[in-house]
């Protein structure tokens, strides 16, 4: 039987492991999985070791406050792979964290495979050699990205992009309007903070207000927000409790609710991918720490920063950080696209074309088909 431990260290991580142990688990039905993950991981059987609603930071300053408590999870975490000797170590995404504990891996004899691997394409490029070094295989997401891998020297597999499989909704536009209580013939705005708890603290407040002012042009307006796993709800409805708009807090069919949304207006991350994918127009609202803002401009060698952008090589969605992620240009620019056609057909078009850069679905599939592939390899070994 194999023996496969993962580690992800995010909620986006998480749903992305769930989806690769889905896969895992009919190609190999009697696979042991183990790790650390979050609720989505737990209900596919996946054996969680830590749960990740308690390590969720963010930006360079954050994580180094919070490194004690992460070297002790490292170290915690090595013991369980010298202990259990999986197979093979798959690190999803979360990578000053996971590089580290894939070093450990590496160090056992254990290989690693590397999923949703760290964004060398955008800065810290010489982390692609260091990558190559403690891996047995990156599982590249992207075309561009498994060439700088292969420039440095990694042994790399193009799978593609996972969210092409995922990003789809399951109910119908009508089952979808009745199943949240929306109403079809008003206007719905989607607020997306994030999966960080800093994030939500600054952004949520942010989106409130330049609901309210959306709602003063469009007094129709209908609200909702879609709960991360690794948030508070109860924070999030003291939030809301003092806001001047109704706001519906959601936790499940979060493609359902983005299929029928007019606009969403979310964190940079992961979702902004997701909203380009369901084709709903989104505004992109991010803040950091001053310090980190500035290291990130040092460092960071692109003009934008949410990844319809990056893949387009344009600004396709409009991105407003720091000073200007406030309230009045996130108004700005929702109502623009709430109220003007020729901006919305523009932005509706540009992500279509953005989608097929993308390539074909199918990413899961070959991703835990590499998985298994290096696991038995390194079993035969073994043995």
């Amino acid at each position: 039987m194999q023996k496969i431990m993962i580690s992800v260290g995010e909620a986006s991580g998480d749903l992305h492991g769930a989806s690769v142990v889905r896969a895992l688990k009919k190609l190999q039905p009697d696979i042991r999985l183990l790790g650390m993950g979050g609720q989505a991981m737990r209900a596919e059987g996946v054996d969680i070791l830590y749960d990740i609603a308690d390590i969720s930071v963010m930006g360079l300053v954050e994580v180094v406050k919070n490194l004690p408590r992460l070297f002790r999870l490292k170290n915690m975490l090595a013991g369980v792979l010298a202990a259990e000797q999986p197979d093979v170590l798959v690190v999803i995404d979360y990578p000053d964290f996971n590089m580290r504990l894939a070093k450990e891996a590496k160090k056992l004899g254990i290989p690693v495979v590397y999923y949703i691997s760290p964004q060398v394409w955008i800065w810290r490029k010489g982390r692609a050699k260091d990558i190559g070094e403690i891996t047995e295989q990156v599982a590249a997401i992207f075309p561009f990205e498994a060439e700088v891998y292969r420039q440095a020297g990694a042994r790399v597999t193009f799978v593609g992009h996972p969210l092409l499989d995922i990003v789809k909704p399951s109910l119908s536009k009508e089952e979808a309007y009745r199943h949240f209580g929306a109403d079809p013939q008003r206007p719905l705005v989607l607020f997306m903070p994030g999966s960080r708890k800093q994030e939500v603290e600054q952004l949520t407040d942010i989106m409130l207000s330049a609901g309210e002012k959306i709602s003063e042009e469009l007094p129709g307006c209908q609200f909702f927000l879609p709960v991360a796993t690794t948030i508070s709800r109860e924070m999030l409805q003291d939030k809301i409790n003092h806001a001047g708009i109704q706001v519906t807090l959601t936790d499940k069919n979060t493609y359902d609710l983005m299929n029928i949304a007019d606009i969403a207006i979310a964190a940079s991350g992961t979702a902004i991918l997701e909203t380009a994918l369901m084709q709903l127009p989104t505004v992109v609202v991010y803040k950091m720490s001053p310090l980190t803002y500035f290291l990130g401009k040092f460092l960071i060698r692109i003009p934008h920063v949410s990844l319809p952008n990056i893949i387009a090589g344009r600004e396709i969605v409009p991105e407003l950080l720091q000073g200007d992620a406030n309230e009045a240009k996130t108004a700005e620019r929702a109502l623009a696209i709430l109220q003007d056609d020729g901006v919305r057909g523009r932005m509706l078009q540009d992500l279509t074309d953005m989608r097929r850069k993308l390539g074909d679905s199918g990413a899961v599939q070959r991703t835990a088909e590499l998985i298994l592939q290096v696991a038995h390899t390194h079993a035969g070994g073994h043995s």
